[in-house]
C-alpha cells in the first residue's frame, strides 16, 4: 500500500513540533477560564498582563486613525515617525544617542525575537539563555533548530546572569550568543549597570552577540534599569509596548540593532509579516505622551509589590527572588511541595487563585517554585493572601 505525502512528513512534522513545549502560563490560563466558565470565582495571579487599559492618548490615536477609514500596509520596519520617536526615547531615558535607521518596529517583543535569531544565528548555533528565564527564549530558540544552553542562576551571584558563567560555558563548548533579561521574567530581579557591562565587554572579547531583553524597562522600584546601548552600541536590544505602556493585545514592540543587521532583518520582515500593525503603530507613538497616567499604573505596582512582600512570608511563602521591577513574585514553596505543576491545578481548583509553575520557567529548579503576577488591582493581591492563608493552613 502506497503511502501518501502526509503519511511520509508526518513524523518529521512530529519530531520538530515535539522541541517546542507548552507555555504553561497560557495553559493556567486555559484551566482558569474554564472554571470560571463553570462559574467559580478566580483571582489571575498568572498572566504578566497589566490590568490597566492602553493609556487614553493611545487610544484616541488609534480612534482618530480608525475614523480615517484607510488602514494599510506600512513599511516593513515601521512607520518613520515611530522609529524617530523610539531614537528619542533613548536620549531622554538613558542618554544614548542612536539613529532612528536602527530602529525596527516589530509585531510585538515575540516577532522582535524571531526577527532577530533568524538574522543573529545558524542552525545548530548556540545561545546563552537563563534558568529560571522567560520559557519562550528556549521554544523559539528550538523551533528554529538553534541550540538553547542554560546558564543556571545562584543566589550567590544575586540570581543573574554573569560574564564569569558566560565565560565558563563558552570554554566548555563555544557559544555564539547570549540572551539577557533586565528586570528579569519570571523574578524581577535586575542586571546592574556594573554586571550589564561586563556581559557586553566579555561578549565583544569573545565574539558573540549580546540580544538583551529591556521588556519590562520603567517599571523599577529603586534603581532605574539601564539599557545594554549604554555600554554596548553593537547590542541588540529588544523592548515593547505590551508591559509599562499597557498595551499587550496591540501587540506593537521594538528591537534596536546595529546597522548591519538593518537591512538584512528589513528583508525577513518584509516575508514574514509585511509589516506591523498601523494602528498598534499610531497608538504607540501616542503613548509615549502618556507619562502621568503610566506612572500612576506603575504606583500602583509599587503598592500591590509592597503589600504582598509584607505579606506572604506570613502565610508561609519567605523565599524569594529581588524583586526589583516588572511586577512578579518568584517564590520558593519547597516547604509545601516539590511538584509546581500539581500544586498550581490543586491551588486553582481549590482555592481559586490561578499562578504560574515554576517549571514554565527552569525546568530542574523549578518544581518547587511558583510566579505571582501582581499586575492586577489591590483587591486581587488582597482577596490571594486571605485564601491562600486559609489553603496553606
Amino acid at each position: 500500500m502506497t503511502k501518501s505525502a502526509a503519511d511520509l512528513h508526518s513524523p518529521l512534522i512530529a519530531r520538530r513540533m515535539d522541541r517546542v513545549a507548552s507555555f504553561l502560563a497560557m495553559d493556567v490560563l486555559s484551566a482558569a477560564a474554564a472554571k470560571e466558565r463553570r462559574g467559580d470565582s478566580v483571582i489571575h495571579m498568572e498572566v504578566g498582563q497589566p490590568s490597566a487599559p492602553a493609556p487614553r492618548p493611545a487610544r484616541e490615536a488609534a480612534k482618530a486613525a480608525l475614523d480615517l477609514g484607510r488602514i494599510g500596509y506600512t513599511e516593513a520596519l515601521g512607520i518613520a515617525a515611530l522609529r524617530e520617536r523610539i531614537a528619542r526615547h533613548y536620549r531622554d531615558a538613558y542618554g544614548v544617542s542612536i539613529a532612528p535607521q536602527r530602529v525596527v518596529v516589530t509585531t510585538g517583543s515575540s516577532a522582535g525575537f524571531v526577527l532577530a535569531f533568524l538574522s543573529l544565528f545558524d542552525p545548530g548555533q548556540r545561545v546563552a539563555i537563563t534558568a529560571p528565564g522567560y520559557p519562550a527564549y528556549r521554544n523559539i530558540l528550538e523551533a528554529l533548530g538553534i541550540e538553547p544552553v542554560t546558564i543556571p542562576l545562584a543566589k550567590a551571584d544575586g540570581w543573574i546572569m554573569t560574564a564569569q558563567a558566560i565565560e565558563k560555558a563558552h570554554a566548555e563548548k563555544p557559544l555564539h550568543g547570549i540572551l539577557a533579561m533586565s528586570p528579569a521574567n519570571p523574578s524581577g530581579t535586575m542586571i546592574g549597570r556594573k554586571a550589564l557591562a561586563e556581559l557586553g565587554e566579555t561578549c565583544r572579547r569573545l565574539g558573540l552577540w549580546f540580544v538583551s531583553d529591556e521588556i519590562y524597562h520603567g517599571l523599577t522600584y529603586g534603581e532605574a534599569a539601564s539599557t545594554a546601548l549604554a555600554s554596548d552600541d553593537d547590542a541588540v536590544v529588544i523592548n515593547s509596548f505590551s508591559k509599562y505602556y499597557c498595551m499587550t493585545g496591540w501587540r506593537i514592540g521594538w528591537i534596536v540593532v546595529p546597522d548591519r543587521l538593518v537591512r538584512p532583518i528589513e528583508r525577513l520582515a518584509q516575508n514574514l509579516y509585511i509589516s506591523p500593525p498601523y494602528l498598534s503603530q499610531v497608538a504607540a507613538l501616542a503613548a509615549f505622551d502618556a507619562a502621568e497616567e503610566l506612572e500612576a499604573v506603575k504606583a500602583a505596582y509599587a503598592h500591590n509589590r509592597a503589600y504582598l512582600l509584607e505579606e506572604l512570608p506570613k502565610i508561609g511563602i519567605t523565599e524569594m527572588h529581588p524583586v526589583d521591577g516588572a511586577f512578579y513574585i518568584y517564590a520558593d514553596i519547597a516547604r509545601f511541595t516539590n511538584d509546581s505543576i500539581g500544586f498550581s491545578k490543586r491551588m486553582l481548583e481549590e482555592a481559586g487563585v490561578a499562578a504560574t509553575p515554576g517549571l514554565d520557567f527552569d525546568p530542574i529548579e523549578g518544581s518547587h517554585y511558583l510566579r505571582f503576577s501582581f499586575a492586577g488591582s489591590e483587591n486581587d493581591c488582597r482577596e490571594t493572601v486571605a485564601r491562600l492563608k486559609g489553603w496553606l493552613k
